[in-house]
């Protein structure tokens, strides 16, 4: 009698682990199982570089979403961002979409300033303001290796 208490008493325990193991796999991976509380945005870039699947998407400081894909729009000849947006939020057709960094050298996200002139965005409808940060890497090699061209001193004369 005692062996099938000890038995029952660690298949519950099996049991309530892997029911645990089930839920924080659901909520930390961020999975949704009845449905998608979100719609999808598309944004092109002339760069997309430091971008990552996952990475933050914001507007106003708040995170409203994530970067769903990365992609080539090869008959535009630009990088194509498809972001996961929460439902509610709304993104007019007059929206930009800009490619920031999360502190001095963070990650890189989205920051959306979502207009509000014009009609609102459908799912799957795509951002067409866009601008890429200037390319830090790019401005510290053409200074380093002289590149940069000096404005001649005017106040000499």
């Amino acid at each position: 009698m005692k062996k099938y208490s000890m038995e029952t008493t660690v298949g519950v325990f099996v049991l309530v682990g892997l029911i645990c193991v089930g839920y924080m796999t659901v909520k930390l991976g961020k999975v949704s199982l009845f449905g998608e509380d979100t719609y999808t945005l598309y944004a092109r870039f002339a760069s997309v570089s430091g971008l990552r699947v996952g990475s933050s998407v914001e507007i106003y400081g708040i995170e409203v979403g994530s970067i769903k894909s990365l992609g080539i729009d090869a008959e535009k000849q630009m990088g194509l961002v498809a972001m996961k947006i929460n439902k509610g939020v709304a993104v007019y057709d007059d929206a930009t979409a800009t490619i920031k960094t999360s502190g001095l050298i963070g990650d890189k996200l989205i920051r959306i300033d979502p207009g509000g002139a014009g009609e609102l965005l459908k799912p799957g409808g795509t951002i067409t303001q866009t601008s890429v940060p200037t390319d830090i890497e790019d401005l510290i090699g053409k200074y380093a290796f002289g590149d940069v061209k000096k404005e001649p001193d005017k106040s000499a004369k």
